[in-house]
């Protein structure tokens, strides 16, 4: 019932100046999330970091270089949320919402410079020893980091559902993921203070996976987006709508892609040949419209209508230029 008065109040559309509107106002949210994050993650990486210059615990080393990554991470993806909004041209006719892949690389570096160098550093540690002091400082910094991440993986999680944005989303449950690292931080110090003194290094080598499985994880979804991959769940909710929409008699390809954080599509649909051109149309626009209704976060979809029904073959002349993709 609110949804029908709001509609008769302010009916819908899909102008494409209420479409920028969104979208511009989706990046600043997610923007603001961000800068948002790298303050919270900055705080905490940097009272970390000081507990270790005092306390020389490599473990709490691993985890503050995790968490700094993690905050530098937001900067490439602001940039790309922020280059995102400039308007398509000649050139990007599509737009600058591939940044965002472009941010992932960067971040994929990150991640993985973190690793590298917490392994050396624990590694190093594993086979020279050293006396870490102030044990209580250590645990204090390691409950500080799973605090902190906890918190931004909240916010980031939150905001990242409400505008769509799947990687905001990824990144909060990496922080989450950060958060519990930390708490191992408290093992290592727990250790040593029982005298196991290798306790420290190994905590940080534990780390160290950790942070590998995060970066084998970010380098799949970047990879994927890349390669053009989405979620066939998606693509079977396309044909699904297709199939419902009146005057379908099939569907033929379904192509999908993320641009940023909003999807494109490109669908073929067969109408009955004995349509006019002016109803097949109008199929084709209805196909359109219950797809921006029913898929979340597609803004905008391309469907070709094809006559069907008649025993013809209407890509005859094109048939050959398909057959060389093949």
């Amino acid at each position: 019932m609110l949804a029908r008065l709001r509609e008769i109040i302010a009916p819908h559309g899909h102008d494409p100046g209420v479409s920028v509107d969104s979208a511009l106002e989706t990046s600043a949210r997610g923007l603001r999330a961000l800068w948002i994050s790298l303050l919270a993650l900055g705080v905490t990486a940097a009272l970390q970091a000081v507990v270790v210059v005092f306390t020389g615990s490599v473990a709490l080393l691993s985890d503050t270089l995790h968490n700094a990554g993690d905050a530098l991470t937001a900067v490439p993806l602001a940039l790309a949320f922020w280059i995102g909004r400039w308007p398509p041209n000649q050139r990007y006719t599509y737009g600058y919402g591939r940044a965002e892949d472009l941010a992932g690389v960067v971040i994929v570096l990150v991640i993985a410079a973190s690793a590298v160098l917490a392994a050396y550093e624990s590694t190093r540690r594993l086979f020279n020893e050293a006396e870490v002091r102030q044990l209580w400082a250590v645990a204090l910094a390691g409950i500080i980091g799973f605090c902190g991440n906890e918190l931004v993986a909240r916010y980031r999680i939150a905001i990242g559902r409400e505008i769509g944005s799947a990687a905001l989303v990824a990144d909060g449950q990496h922080a989450r993921t950060d958060g519990l690292t930390s708490l191992a931080v408290i093992l290592s110090a727990g250790g040593v203070a029982l005298g196991w003194r290798w306790a420290d290094p190994v905590v940080g080598l534990v780390i160290t996976l950790a942070i590998l499985v995060v970066l084998r994880s970010a380098v799949r979804d970047i990879y994927r987006r890349l390669m053009d991959a989405v979620d066939p769940t998606l693509v079977s909710r396309v044909e699904e709508t297709l199939r419902a929409t009146p005057g379908v008699l099939d569907v033929g390809e379904v192509r999908l892609r993320w641009i940023g954080h909003q999807l494109r599509a490109e669908c073929e649909v067969v109408v009955d040949a004995a349509e006019t051109v002016a109803r097949g149309h109008a199929v084709a626009l209805d196909a359109e419209h219950r797809l921006l209704h029913d898929l979340p976060r597609l803004a905008a979809a391309l469907v070709h209508a094809d006559p069907g029904g008649d025993g013809h073959d209407h890509h005859k002349l094109t048939a050959h230029h398909r057959d060389e993709e093949a």
